[in-house]
């Protein structure tokens, strides 16, 4: 079993987490008609609220709230309008529930109202393209995602190359983290991603994946965003609504590594995921216990 780096207990939000002893589950709400995975299901402001709420209700213990798809196959989404679709999400939910709630995008002022709005976390998939958002955890106290990712926003880097992946993100993800450091953003603010899938091919990802406790060795709290991701369908020939077991095997795979945040579409399958694997590891109590007493 990995050996994984010491966390201490990290506040973020309105919640507190013992990184040492389990992972969170973060759960996905895209604000989007074009979804990949949801395909508009949240699309509508009331759809969006309710789902975020149900995630917190199911055992999320985070929201991850996005108003621009990352494909650059979608149609482009403009400042005004995804601060639009963001952040009466994140006002709603803020007032509702006191799960933590990040704001996926790569702009600035979207992050900033998010922040105004109860955000309390930057997931940034773009790997700091514009460093003011580091600027701006660092200014606030947000907590800031890195994420492994080459091609700029909403832009195509086809049939990506790497001469050892797993190597080469680590290395991306230890510049990145020097600039955030530079830029006034503390440690104890940053969660590190590796970016399944993001400029990757599946050998890439599942390399990524095997490999996962290099990126934790960091020494960060590292996310791993597995959930029905197309290199499980390519692995396994599933079709997009077929891939949440394999998005659990991959996740218990990574969290056996040392990942201390997974970024799942199915909430429940997620928490009993966390959740075992933390019962399993000796460091969460079963729910009850009636079996041969």
């Amino acid at each position: 079993m990995t050996t994984l780096p010491h966390y201490g207990i990290r506040t973020i939000g309105r919640r507190t987490f013992d990184f040492d002893r389990q992972a969170a589950v973060m759960s996905v709400v895209n604000r989007t008609p074009d979804s990949f995975w949801d395909r508009g299901r949240t699309y509508r402001l009331d759809a969006a609220v309710d789902a975020a709420l149900a995630a917190a209700a199911d055992g999320a213990d985070w929201v991850d709230i996005g108003g621009v798809p990352f494909s650059p196959d979608t149609t482009p989404v403009s400042e005004a309008d995804e601060i639009d679709r963001v952040v009466p999400v994140v006002e709603r939910v803020s007032a509702g529930s006191d799960v933590v709630i990040s704001v996926d995008t790569t702009r600035v002022a979207v992050a900033e109202r998010a922040l105004a709005a109860g955000a309390s976390v930057i997931n940034d998939t773009s790997g700091l393209a514009d460093p003011a958002l580091a600027e701006l955890a660092a200014s606030t106290g947000a907590t800031l995602i890195i994420t492994h990712c080459l091609a700029a926003p909403h832009a195509q880097h086809p049939r990506p190359h790497y001469d050892n992946v797993v190597a080469e993100v680590a290395a991306f993800l230890a510049a990145r983290l020097e600039r955030a450091r530079d830029l006034g953003v503390r440690d104890e603010q940053i969660v590190l991603d590796p970016g399944h899938d993001l400029n990757k091919n599946t050998r890439h990802t599942l390399e990524l994946t095997r490999r996962f406790g290099e990126i934790v060795a960091l020494g960060l709290p590292t996310l791993a965003a597995v959930s029905n991701k197309d290199f499980i369908g390519e692995a396994l020939g599933r079709e997009r609504d077929e891939r949440t077991y394999g998005s659990v095997v991959a996740a218990t795979w990574c969290i056996q590594q040392g990942a201390r945040v997974i970024r799942m579409h199915d909430t429940r399958a997620a928490v009993d995921t966390v959740r075992l694997c933390a019962a399993i590891a000796g460091t969460r109590e079963p729910a009850y216990e009636r079996h041969n007493l």
